[in-house]
């Protein structure tokens, strides 16, 4: 394994960044501040239908295992105002409700909206035209979509859970190539394969009895996905791959930096102390991750006239939503679970990527509405997404000290 390190340093190809730059970013400046966004209610809490049926094949099964299921939020779990109507995410509507809370408690009635709010609610409606989007959101209104809490259901693995992840990675390695030079796609994939299965050879059973599961790194399961010798020369180019895809989703955030930043938008869940200090929170992560020193150039990803970039996007735009698709088919319940989250994520992504022009384009007042708009579904997946490559990178950390620690 010290040769298989050693394939995983230096340069990264089509990039002026370093694997090492990029560590030591990761572990101490961004890592830290985003864990603890994403323990907020606003990130934690995230609607999905986790029982579309899977469109491509017709010996579907679901896991019956006890660890393959996700547990939803009871009503009372999730804050009012993530379950309230989307135009609360507005300045201007969140000021029109505590105006009618207040005449609600004085007796008084008001069954009328104000041209204000309603333009909210036209604009916040407009936000969500999937024409703009990269990925499949679920629809939140469907009785099927249930709000889950992230942290009560990490990833985890056993055998047959890893089974069932491989065979959905290995069609979406065998999606009809764009084109060859558009091999940054494969790149995009393969780094989010090797992220989950990081993440499941992280938190692995280890153990179970009558009394407690034992949950932990599992150092042959990661050495089977990645070792060199055992992955044919494919395991470090995967690891690098997440490198690449970190870089994509760091750079995803920095550019979005401009619309958090608008006094108008608020990480809205009814506790005002707490979203504002949770605003304040998004935007000193974003500052930190636009003074990365060594961001990837997406006008080389993107390169091309306009006409070439136009067609470049519907296709990226085409495949990504048919990965939400396939998401649908993985057996497990918790793997679909963080499959669709990360899918999204990554789709939110390259939607911010794909719309520099709109984002720079962003009015610096209240009054006016952006013609770039983000779902709550997407910033959550954003973030999330991101979280969980973040993790990767540092878990990498932990795999070369345990490795290391069997060479004595």
């Amino acid at each position: 394994m010290v040769q298989f390190w050693s394939k995983v340093t230096g340069t990264l190809d089509d990039c002026a960044c370093d694997v090492e730059t990029i560590d030591r970013f990761n572990n101490k400046e961004i890592f830290p501040k985003l864990q603890k966004l994403l323990s907020s209610d606003y990130f934690r809490f995230y609607k999905v239908n986790l029982n579309n049926p899977c469109p491509f094949w017709t010996d579907h099964s679901q896991c019956g295992l006890k660890y393959c299921a996700v547990k939803p939020c009871t009503p009372g779990e999730v804050p009012e105002g993530l379950k309230s109507s989307s135009y609360k995410y507005s300045e201007a509507a969140s000021q029109d409700i505590e105006e009618c809370e207040k005449a609600e408690k004085l007796g008084a009635v008001n069954g009328s909206l104000s041209d204000e709010t309603r333009q909210a609610l036209q604009e916040w409606k407009k936000h969500d035209d999937e024409s703009d989007r990269f990925c499949m959101l679920d629809d939140e209104d469907s009785p099927e979509s249930q709000y889950v809490d992230l942290l009560l259901n990490p990833e985890v693995t056993i055998t047959f859970i890893l089974s069932s992840v491989e065979k959905v990675f290995s069609d979406l390695h065998g999606v009809d190539c764009l084109c060859v030079e558009k091999r940054a796609f494969f790149r995009l994939i393969s780094g989010l394969h090797a992220s989950i299965n990081i993440h499941l050879s992280a938190r692995y059973l280890l153990d179970e009895n009558w009394f407690k599961m034992k949950w932990g790194h599992n150092v042959s399961e990661f050495q089977l996905r990645f070792d060199e010798e055992l992955t044919e020369g494919e395991g470090p180019k995967r690891l690098r791959n997440l490198y690449f895809l970190y870089l994509i989703e760091l750079r995803a955030l920095a550019k979005i930096l401009p619309y958090f930043e608008r006094p108008a938008f608020h990480l809205y869940t009814g506790q005002r102390t707490q979203d504002n200090e949770n605003k304040k929170l998004l935007l000193e992560l974003l500052h930190v991750a636009k003074s990365f020193p060594l961001h990837f150039d997406e006008t080389a990803l993107f390169a091309g006239n306009n006409k070439e970039a136009m067609k470049l996007k519907e296709d990226f735009k085409l495949t990504f939503k048919n990965i939400s698709r396939i998401i649908d088919c993985v057996e497990c319940f918790k793997c679909r679970l963080w499959g669709k989250l990360q899918t999204q994520g990554l789709g939110s992504a390259l939607k911010i990527l794909f719309s520099e022009r709109q984002i720079e384009a962003m009015p610096n007042t209240s009054n006016t509405n952006p013609s770039f708009q983000l779902s709550r579904q997407e910033i959550v997946s954003l973030f999330n997404a991101f979280g969980r490559i973040s993790t990767s990178v540092r878990e990498l950390e932990n795999f070369r000290s345990l490795l290391s620690n069997l060479k004595q």
